[in-house]
């Protein structure tokens, strides 16, 4: 279990994770002040949607090497 957590918090360390953490950042301090453009908008949804993606596809083969 333990083991689990450290590889998990190493994780969250990676660059994709910081930079995702970060934007999302950057998303609720401008949408709390109103500013939030059009081109922000589109670079969030695009590397919030690769990361996700990633993550997704990361579970989706560990499913299927348990099978």
């Amino acid at each position: 279990m333990r083991e689990k957590l450290m590889k998990r918090a190493a994780n969250l360390l990676s660059v994709k994770s910081i930079v995702t953490l970060v934007l999302t950042g950057v998303f609720a301090w401008m949408a709390v002040d109103g500013k939030i453009s059009q081109d922000f908008m589109t670079i969030y949804a695009v590397i919030i949607a690769f990361y996700f993606g990633t993550q997704s596809q990361k579970v989706q083969e560990a499913l299927d090497g348990d099978q």
